[in-house]
């Protein structure tokens, strides 16, 4: 499945939060959205999956307007995971995965036993098997997390939209996640704030500053020591890592970035 954005905007009451934001993201691309706090990342997301209406501009699916289709039609298409997950009533860890098949069944359709086998591959897979009986509400945040990665996993999308997918979780569970992720094959929009992530796993990145689109391109051409100055403020030391062949960030406090000058 293809996304493209065009000439996004979006304002909350007379203040522009994101202007002209332009991108796009081929079938089975994992595309990264990074940028400093308030930079519009969640927003360009909120527009796209239809929490937000935009000012202006258009969300395409496979050159579909997103805004012409049913909800029905695009939660079949679309998978998210946000970063501020409610869940208003209790329910176990199992009823909250199998939510994911909903898209795909009619209004009284009961669970058949390949809805059963798809949600039980999902707790498997985030390594939340062991907690299917328990209550959702009693968990840990990056618990929680886990569990709507795994809804979004049943859902069996073609395309998902994640706003800070592993905020919640320890490294070894970012990396199970991302691994998953990445090894679905599916269309992936990402906003990242980890850029040693970003890095390791996106085939392309959008940067965005101040709700306009800075840069875009490679991981290699988009993470320099200049682009960390200009949109982050800081200074950091860039290499390729001698094991991931991919770009490795560290990040110099002032101090250390007098001394190392």
């Amino acid at each position: 499945m293809k996304l493209k954005v065009e000439n996004l905007d979006f304002s909350y009451a007379e203040s522009s939060v994101i202007q002209d934001i332009c991108l796009h993201v081929e079938n089975g691309e994992f595309v990264g959205i990074i940028g400093p706090n308030g930079s519009g990342k969640s927003t360009v997301l909120k527009n796209i999956y239809r929490v937000l209406k935009p000012d202006g501009g258009a969300v395409l699916l496979d050159g579909e307007n997103i805004f012409k289709m049913s909800s029905k039609k695009t939660a079949a298409v679309m998978g998210v995971v946000g970063q501020e997950n409610t869940i208003p009533f209790d329910f176990k860890v199992e009823e909250i995965v199998a939510m994911g098949r909903s898209p795909h069944k009619k209004l009284f359709d009961a669970d058949t036993k390949a809805d059963r086998e798809i949600v039980a591959d999902a707790l498997r897979e985030t390594g939340m098997e062991e907690m299917a009986k328990k209550s959702y509400l009693q968990l840990s945040g990056g618990e929680k997390q886990r569990v709507i990665i795994a809804r979004v996993l049943a859902q069996q999308t073609n395309l998902l939209l994640l706003d800070e997918p592993t905020n919640h979780l320890d490294i070894h569970y970012q990396l199970q996640m991302f691994d998953l992720i990445k090894g679905l094959g599916v269309t992936v929009l990402a906003a990242i704030h980890d850029l040693n992530i970003a890095a390791l796993y996106c085939d392309r990145l959008y940067v965005l500053k101040e709700g306009r689109l800075w840069a875009s391109g490679t991981p290699e051409e988009i993470l320099t020591p200049s682009l960390m100055t200009e949109v982050y403020g800081i200074h950091a030391d860039v290499i390729i890592h001698p094991v991931t062949n991919k770009v490795s960030i560290t990040y110099l406090p002032k101090s250390l970035k007098e001394r190392w000058t």
